[in-house]
């Protein structure tokens, strides 16, 4: 059921519909697409093109985040980010800086970057909520339990969304008592960290409860090994991430009809098109009109 529009969050453009997050991630290791955009120039150039596909604005990520990843250096991240970061806010496209590090999160911020989206919701980095405090930047604080080497050990839930609630609920108090506007911090339910597929359907199930916390909402699916698993064959291995587009596209019409502010995903195009759909589906549902029966007799409205 729809429950409202998306919320506005402060530092970023309030539009009538979802807003579309593209992904560029700048590593050699990420899960779906790592390595393709590992040099500054192709990264500036697939930044510009997730734009021109629909997206709001673009995530820049220097460390992968797929189970079991090593982290890279606070310098190698420094040095994979900032400049892709630069150039694309020099021409003019707004920028997310995915991170858990503080240090990133200011000098990407400083580069011109407008947000940033923290994996490990202040979890990682001590310094994290007072970073984005000093800047008074927007922030998207994700649920989160452990880094990628360790998250899932990590899937043990009294009631999985229950408990993920209660863990957002928990880390948001501590970054508004950092200083951190309520109006500018919107929450990610973390599908894929620390929880199991069916886990991960059951937070999806859940959206409206999360509203429940007061703050807009970031979905991210894209390319999930959720999905993949839902599209395999019995007894075959996961679909692989470039082939589970449509499945995230499903889950991007189905957040956005229940009222996400935002969607992240690799496959900008199918995604923008998806939540302008879902506007369209629930203005219809919000107006006057009665929707017409399909299954209704000749005569009446609908077809047999």
């Amino acid at each position: 059921m729809y429950v409202g529009p998306p919320r506005h969050v402060a530092g970023l453009p309030e539009l009538d519909r979802t807003l579309v997050m593209g992904v560029l991630n700048v590593t050699p290791d990420s899960f779906s697409d790592g390595g393709r955009w590992f040099d500054t120039d192709r990264a500036v150039e697939h930044g510009r093109r997730l734009v021109s596909e629909g997206a709001d604005l673009v995530d820049v990520g220097g460390e992968s985040t797929r189970p079991g990843a090593v982290r890279p250096t606070l310098q190698q991240e420094l040095d994979r980010v900032v400049p892709v970061v630069s150039a694309l806010a020099a021409r003019g496209v707004t920028i997310s800086v995915d991170t858990m590090r503080a240090d990133v999160a200011a000098a990407a911020l400083e580069a011109g970057a407008v947000l940033v989206n923290d994996v490990s919701g202040g979890r990682a980095d001590p310094d994290m909520f007072a970073t984005v405090a000093r800047h008074r930047a927007p922030y998207v604080l994700m649920h989160w339990r452990a880094h990628s080497t360790t998250m899932q050990q990590q899937t043990h839930y009294d009631d999985v969304v229950t408990d993920v609630a209660a863990e957002l609920a928990e880390q948001l108090e501590l970054a508004l008592a950092a200083g951190i506007a309520p109006d500018r911090i919107a929450l990610d339910p973390g599908i894929g960290f620390s929880k199991t597929a069916e886990q991960n359907w059951q937070v999806l199930a859940a959206t409206t409860e999360y509203h429940r916390l007061g703050q807009p909402l970031l979905v991210a699916t894209s390319r999930k090994r959720f999905l993949g698993t839902l599209l395999a064959d019995p007894g075959e291995a996961p679909r692989p991430a470039l082939e589970r587009d449509d499945a995230t596209t499903a889950t991007t019409a189905l957040a956005a009809v229940a009222g996400a502010w935002c969607i992240r995903a690799h496959a900008v195009r199918p995604t923008a098109d998806a939540v302008r759909v879902a506007a369209r589906w629930a203005a219809s549902a919000r107006s006057d009109h009665p929707p017409t029966d399909p299954w209704a007799a000749p005569g009446t409205g609908g077809h047999r």
